[in-house]
């Protein structure tokens, strides 16, 4: 009777412990699509960086956005990403990121990325393999005056300031 009144406060304090473990991890960033193609976006907070680093391996393309000599916890957001087809220059995925991570289940194939950030825009090629995840790192130089660079965001504030005039 001793190891049966003993063990069932300790079952409750290791189920009660784990409940509250698992309620303390932040959730992961939602499985989006778009033309068809899952996509997710994260990476704002040392966390969810931490796991889209984890989970880049299991996705077939891993798009990376920064700007060089950006202060820390300075990320970039509302990436403008179009993915095309290499030699047909064909549209086959179109999003924005909202985070510095971008992870897409691509077909294999070889592709041309388009990434632009406040009217500014960045091309790289990437190519697919099956089974195989491949990687592209987009880094704005710092030069750049975002703020006044134009883009899609900035003509939305300026049309927002000249309606409430």
């Amino acid at each position: 009777m001793k190891a049966n009144r003993i063990g069932w406060p300790l079952a409750a304090w290791v189920f009660l412990g784990a409940w509250t473990s698992v309620q303390a991890l932040p959730s992961n960033p939602p499985i989006l699509m778009t033309q068809g193609i899952e996509y997710m976006c994260g990476g704002k907070s040392n966390d969810e960086a931490a796991f889209m680093r984890m989970v880049s391996p299991r996705w077939a393309a891993t798009l990376e956005f920064s700007v060089n000599r950006a202060k820390p916890g300075d990320v970039p957001d509302d990436v403008a990403v179009v993915v095309r087809e290499r030699y047909t220059g064909r549209p086959i995925m179109q999003a924005v990121a909202g985070a510095p991570f971008m992870l897409a289940r691509l077909d294999p194939g070889a592709y041309e990325i388009e990434a632009t950030l406040a009217g500014v825009t960045l091309k790289q090629p990437l190519t697919v393999f099956n089974g195989v995840a491949s990687r592209a790192v987009f880094v704005w130089p710092s030069n750049v005056d975002f703020a006044n660079a134009g883009g899609p965001r900035r003509a939305e504030q300026q049309a927002a300031a000249r309606t409430s005039d």
